[in-house]
């Protein structure tokens, strides 16, 4: 039996600028979710150059049940991190940049700090390099939201992940009003900072929770949204209940589009940060 069907079938890894990619990431000791959180576009991502770095080490406080993020106790940050990030950027010759992190709930500010000083050397010394920063809820904390809309990343997304009521089971330490609130804050503080946001279908959720999680993004004043299909990682993961036709893809981005989103994504292997730039544009 196939795992999967037939419009989930995807490039197997490989080629010279993967193994580029690949070589570049580990010589500077660094992470990406594509690589952990077994991004299903991973091969043509790396082959165009580009790569959603992860920031705050690759060890997450939290255990979602659709996310491969390894979980556990994190080692301590290494300091280097946010320079070896823009030195990397710098040789990908890149324009534009994703840069997400894994949950840090043991870290006072949530890891803000980092993620400002990582904009900041990218800045150095990338000067035309436009920024998308996708960021944890930082437990609520209104002055970790505040640094980060200080130094004016481009764009900023923060997940919803999956509709409302999937939440105190899929993910059990988030709080989906707490993720909407973070959103409708950042307009708050900075009308000019794009925003973004996005799910996963197919865990069990309904078509009429699926167009209350858009109105709700759009009270909360999201630009930008993407929607994609739940691929479940490992069998200790939450269970795929269904596969949506890419035809249903393309009528959930006609009603997201209807409801005032500026770009929406939508798609079986639409991701987050996939074709950020594009979307940007």
């Amino acid at each position: 039996m196939r795992r999967h069907p037939d419009w989930l079938k995807v490039q197997i890894p490989g080629g010279e600028n993967y193994v580029k990619m690949k070589t570049l990431l580990r010589k500077s000791k660094l992470h990406t979710i594509c690589e952990e959180a077994k991004c299903p576009n991973i091969s043509e991502c790396f082959n165009n150059g580009t790569a959603v770095f992860l920031i705050l080490g690759n060890i997450c406080t939290r255990n979602c049940k659709y996310c491969h993020v390894t979980h556990g106790i994190p080692k301590p940050l290494n300091k280097n991190e946010p320079k070896f990030v823009a030195e990397s950027v710098k040789i990908l010759g890149l324009k534009y940049v994703v840069i997400t992190s894994v949950t840090r709930d043991d870290i006072e500010d949530g890891g803000a700090d980092v993620f400002c000083d990582t904009i900041e050397q990218i800045r150095n010394i990338n000067k035309d390099c436009k920024i998308e920063v996708l960021i944890p809820d930082f437990n609520g904390r209104i002055g970790s939201l505040n640094r980060i809309i200080e130094v004016k990343p481009d764009v900023i997304n923060h997940n919803i992940e999956v509709v409302e009521e999937l939440f105190s089971q899929i993910r059990p330490e988030g709080n989906y009003k707490t993720s909407l609130e973070l959103l409708k804050n950042i307009k708050k503080i900075d009308k000019k900072i794009k925003t973004k946001s996005g799910f996963i279908i197919g865990i069990g959720e309904t078509n009429d929770q699926i167009l209350k999680t858009m109105d709700d993004l759009r009270q909360a004043n999201v630009d930008f949204l993407t929607i994609g299909q739940y691929l479940q990682p490992t069998k200790d993961h939450a269970k795929i209940e269904k596969y949506y036709y890419p035809k249903e893809f393309q009528n959930f981005k006609k009603i997201a589009i209807s409801k005032g989103f500026k770009y929406v994504e939508s798609g079986p292997l639409v991701r987050s940060s996939y074709h950020a730039e594009k979307v940007f544009l």
